[in-house]
């Protein structure tokens, strides 16, 4: 079921008060609607009808697609340390109350970034596992990787049998686009399932760059 609440919040350019509406969960099935809007960056943000100030709304959301099997549980944060401590929250939370016993062959994705989000709902949508395009985006990263660590790699798209990726350089405020075949999936694809990378979770994961590092070392899951 999709739940929101109502917020009063005041505006911090211009001290405005506005009722804002914030979802703390979706449903996918319930609310087909509302997957929308949030794919087009339209859920959970202030927009202040005075100065016209826009920001994301600091709430947790949680995000279930029961059709692809997917839950995501988003917690807006910029700490490293902050994000490792509800991580850590979330996975024994769950372990205490036993609902990952209700969540055999889920997908479970412990996000923090709004853009990592809508990413992963785009990966699932397009039917493909975000285990595998991690490892993707460390290829095309490595692929200049003096200027790597300045970049952020995200999937954008997959149409006519190709996968296009949106490369932001921090530093170059620029934006590039890098393709790669879709057969290049199924090959990393199949290569990560014969190395022991299961398609689904076994509890709350955190599926990034630092992930497919470690798988490129060899840690599994």
């Amino acid at each position: 079921m999709s739940l929101n609440s109502k917020q009063n919040v005041r505006c911090p350019k211009c001290g405005q008060m506005t009722e804002v509406t914030v979802w703390n969960s979706i449903t996918v099935g319930d609310s087909a609607d509302l997957k929308q809007d949030l794919l087009r960056g339209k859920l959970n943000m202030f927009h202040c009808p005075a100065c016209q100030h826009t920001a994301l709304m600091p709430s947790p959301m949680l995000y279930h697609d029961e059709e692809k099997r997917l839950m995501i549980s988003f917690s807006p944060c910029n700490d490293a340390l902050l994000k490792n401590q509800l991580y850590d929250n979330i996975r024994k939370t769950s372990k205490e109350s036993g609902e990952l016993s209700n969540l055999e062959g889920y997908n479970l994705r412990f996000v923090t970034d709004y853009n990592e989000l809508l990413e992963k709902i785009l990966i699932f949508d397009n039917n493909m596992n975000d285990k595998t395009i991690e490892m993707i985006k460390l290829m095309i990263l490595s692929q200049d990787i003096e200027k790597s660590v300045d970049r952020v790699c995200r999937f954008g798209k997959c149409e006519n049998g190709t996968l296009e990726f949106m490369i932001y350089d921090m530093k170059e405020n620029q934006t590039y686009t890098s393709q790669v075949p879709a057969e290049t999936y199924n090959t990393v694809h199949q290569s990560l399932k014969e190395s022991g990378v299961k398609p689904y979770s076994f509890d709350w994961e955190m599926v990034d760059g630092a992930y497919a590092t470690r798988l490129l070392n060899g840690f599994n899951n």
